[in-house]
This record gives C-alpha cells, sequence and structure tokens, in this order.
C-alpha cells in the first residue's frame, strides 16, 4: 500500500487551451537542434563539425569539466551548422536529419544483472546521463557521487501539463526497466511520486521502489515538493531525480539498446488552434508546429517550451526543450485596459483573493495572456501570502529577499537548499508586487554554486 499525502497549500490556475487526448501528427523534422544550454551546469566541448555524419545516438557534445559526459543527437543525418551566441558562445548543434533513424547500437541489456558501474557506463556512453539532475542546485549528476535517494515524479500538476496516462500508456515494462537500473546507483531509495488525484494514476504498477501519492493542487507534482514531504534536502545531502519522460528513455535503452527520446508533446494554451498532441523529439523546430498558430501574427503570440509558469519563451524560430514534453501559446497582453483594477466587475480576469468577481464561477476557464496589469513595485508582503500556495516548510519571502541580497547565509537558513526556481512559480503568480521571483531563486543559486566550487 503506497503512503499518500494530502497538500493543502498551492493553487490550480483555470487558463483555457486543453490538449485533446488525440496525437494530431507525428512531426518528422528536418532539422533537430542539440542545445547546451537546456543543462544547467554544463559547459560544451564540440565533438563534431560541420558536414560531419552522425547516427542517432551519436556524442555531439561532452562536457569540459567531465569528459564522460556527452550530449548525442536525437536523430540520423549530417551536422549541417553550429549556432554561437555573443563572445560565441555555443547556443546549438543544428543537425539535419535523413528520415531513417539509424541508431548506435548500445545492445540490450537487462538492468537487473548489471551493477551500479556498468549502469552508469551505458546511460553515460548513450547521452542519457543528463536525465539524471542533482539537487541541491539543479545540475547534472556527478557521476562519481551516490545519492541518499532517487526521486521520479510522474506526473506534472502545473497548467495544462500533457497527461501522463495518455503521453506514457503502453511503457510500464520500459519504466520498470528504468527502475531497476536506476535502484544501482543508489544506497538509498527509488522513490517514485504519483497523481493521488486520480483513481488508477500512471506507473501505479511499478515495482523495486517506494510508490508514494500525492493529493492537492500545482506544485503537488514538482518533485521538489515531493522531496520536501518525504525526505527533505539539507546541506550535507545529495539527491537526484528524473522526470518521467527520462525513466522511459532510460529503461528503453535497456531493453532495446537504442537511444530514443521521441515523446508524445501536448501544444496548449489559450492561442492553440484545436490544441492537440504530436510525436516530436527534443529540439524540434516550432516552425513544425505552425499549423497550431494559424494567421496570428508571430509577434502577437507567446510560444513557451514547457508550462505557462516555468517554461522558457523560445518564439516561432526556437526549438523543443530537451525535458518538455508540452508546449503553450499565449497571446501577448501589451495593450493597456481600460480603468484597470477600478472596474467595477471583470468576469474575465482570474484572481486569487477576491479582488474580482471571479471567485463566484469556480469552474470557468480564462483566455490568459501575459499582461501584468501593472509595474514592478516594493517588495512588501509578509511571508503567508506566498506561503498559501506553496506547500514546502520554508520560508519564500525571506529566501527571494535573500537571494536579491545575495546573502549566503540567509539563503541556507531560509531553504535554498531544497528549492529549483520552478517550486516558487505560483508565488511569482500571485505576487502584487509583480517581482520576477524565479529569476531571484535563479541567481541565488548561481551565486552557491559559485561559492560553494
Amino acid at each position: 500500500m503506497s503512503k499518500t499525502f494530502v497538500l493543502k497549500k498551492g493553487l490550480n490556475i483555470p487558463i483555457e487551451g486543453e490538449a485533446e487526448h488525440h496525437v494530431s501528427k507525428t512531426i518528422v523534422p528536418g532539422i533537430v537542434a542539440v542545445q547546451p544550454t537546456d543543462f544547467k551546469g554544463f559547459l560544451p566541448r564540440l565533438l563534431v563539425k560541420e558536414g560531419d555524419p552522425v547516427l542517432c545516438g551519436s556524442p555531439v557534445l561532452a562536457d569540459k569539466k567531465n569528459a564522460d559526459i556527452l550530449l548525442t543527437s536525437p536523430v540520423s543525418g549530417t551536422v549541417k551548422e553550429i549556432v554561437r551566441g555573443e563572445k560565441r558562445k555555443l547556443l546549438a548543434v543544428l543537425i539535419e536529419a535523413d528520415g531513417k533513424r539509424a541508431c548506435v547500437d548500445f545492445g540490450a541489456k537487462d538492468a537487473a544483472t548489471l551493477d551500479a558501474g556498468q549502469v552508469r557506463q551505458a546511460l553515460l556512453q548513450s547521452g542519457l546521463w543528463p536525465w539524471l539532475i542533482q539537487r541541491p542546485y539543479g545540475v547534472i549528476a556527478n557521476p562519481e557521487l551516490r545519492p541518499r535517494d532517487i526521486f521520479i515524479s510522474t506526473f506534472s500538476s502545473a497548467p495544462l501539463a500533457a497527461d501522463p496516462k495518455f503521453c506514457f500508456h503502453g511503457e510500464l515494462e520500459a519504466a520498470q526497466a528504468g527502475i531497476c537500473a536506476l535502484g544501482k546507483l543508489t544506497d538509498g531509495k527509488v522513490y517514485v511520486g504519483l497523481d493521488g488525484n486520480v483513481p488508477a494514476p500512471a506507473f501505479a504498477g511499478l515495482k523495486h521502489c517506494e510508490l508514494v501519492r500525492f493529493q492537492g493542487k500545482h506544485p503537488a507534482g514538482n518533485v521538489g515538493v515531493q522531496i520536501s514531504h518525504i525526505a527533505p534536502i539539507r546541506k550535507e545531502d545529495t539527491v537526484w531525480t528524473v522526470s518521467a519522460a527520462g525513466l522511459i528513455a532510460i529503461g528503453k535503452l535497456f531493453t532495446t539498446g537504442r537511444y530514443d527520446v521521441l515523446r508524445k508533446v501536448a501544444v496548449a494554451g489559450p492561442m492553440a488552434i484545436q490544441p492537440a498532441y504530436v510525436n516530436a523529439l527534443p529540439g524540434t523546430p516550432m516552425k513544425e508546429l505552425a499549423h497550431f498558430f494559424g494567421n496570428t501574427p508571430r509577434k502577437s503570440l507567446r510560444i513557451i517550451s514547457g508550462d505557462v509558469l516555468s517554461g522558457k519563451t523560445i518564439g516561432p524560430d526556437g526549438y523543443l526543450g530537451f525535458f518538455d514534453n508540452q508546449v503553450s501559446v499565449l497571446r501577448e497582453g501589451t495593450e493597456p485596459e481600460l480603468l484597470g483594477w477600478i472596474r467595477p466587475f471583470r468576469f474575465n480576469q482570474f484572481s486569487t483573493d477576491r479582488s474580482y468577481f471571479s471567485w463566484l464561477l469556480p469552474k470557468k476557464k480564462y483566455a490568459m495572456d501575459t499582461n501584468l496589469h501593472g509595474g514592478a513595485r516594493a517588495f512588501l508582503m509578509n511571508d503567508g501570502y506566498y506561503a498559501k500556495v506553496l506547500p514546502m516548510d520554508i520560508y519564500p519571502v525571506y529566501l527571494a529577499k535573500a537571494c536579491l541580497a545575495g546573502e549566503i547565509e540567509k539563503m541556507e537558513k531560509f531553504g535554498i537548499y531544497e528549492v529549483l526556481p520552478e517550486d516558487l512559480a505560483t508565488c511569482e503568480f500571485v505576487d502584487p508586487s509583480k517581482n520576477n521571483i524565479q529569476d531571484m531563486i535563479e541567481k541565488g543559486i548561481d551565486l552557491m554554486l559559485k561559492e560553494m566550487a
């Protein structure tokens, strides 16, 4: 019998545009991008040059700090372009796909018969190691360490998130192989977070792991929130996390011997035309999703790889992020609102504290846009305001201010080891001062990495 945590704090944002449960198309992209910027702390070293042929699973980039950590190609084809930014920063390696999906054969293996070193070597050689994220700080896991525990959240509670039961239907065998492999890498437990809001959550049949159900509003699906309730992270602790998509990819490596990161991606949001799912690879260009955008001027849209709270704005010329199985499409809210907050009736505006009459319509969905309805102002609210939407035992206001001030001792005191920016996304959403809370936390983590190195 799995343990259940009922989270009373949190916030579900009622936004329009949920993806329908059908796959509208399988995208066979002409160009795929391998983006080192998707991985925090990864310092890329090129292993290919323009014109080089690659297979699916061929190494493209290595980490300068640890040459064993590789990023590999998701397709077979030819390296078309090396994209650089300011100061020649490496932004992406563009690969022109040949449509054949020829793969490096890593050899199918029974993960249950392997030792930790063999599992580690298989993940490193295939390029799947970057799915393992180390906490504190959210960087790629250090292969030389053994984590206290490994945590997997099998669902997302973010707005318009992809449905795991639809996305991962029929993948239980691969998931179980992934669990067996990950169990070799830790002396502790492999914890699997299940969606307690549904009667039969995805992956409820997994064995050789600790199943834990979470009931509640967003951010109940965040692995950081789950860790804080199961076994909180302390200063001396190291834990690893893996997403559900990463678990499947790892499992398929051992069951098929191939690097397979194809996934169902939800294209959703108020401005998405007939929101649905597509089969796509990480690094797929947003141009391949043009039929979801219609004739709307691209300057009027905000296209996000990920969810609307913590995803990355990539625009129509961007690429799907490595860890993302959701694309969100919003309208850019650039126009001022007549009379603003003093208007007597605002039934089309959502409020978390009953400032408008939206609380009378609890089931209503809103065509939200990016308009902030005001500018940044003094950071004065008390900690209880954020605490209503954050089910973690930390002090979010004091933590954000400590990060803003760069005070390491206070950051440690108020919970920097337990969070990543995404965990405070709901705090940013409800913040009347319009502060970029996630940016503050990100800068605080960057400072910790610099000072603690």
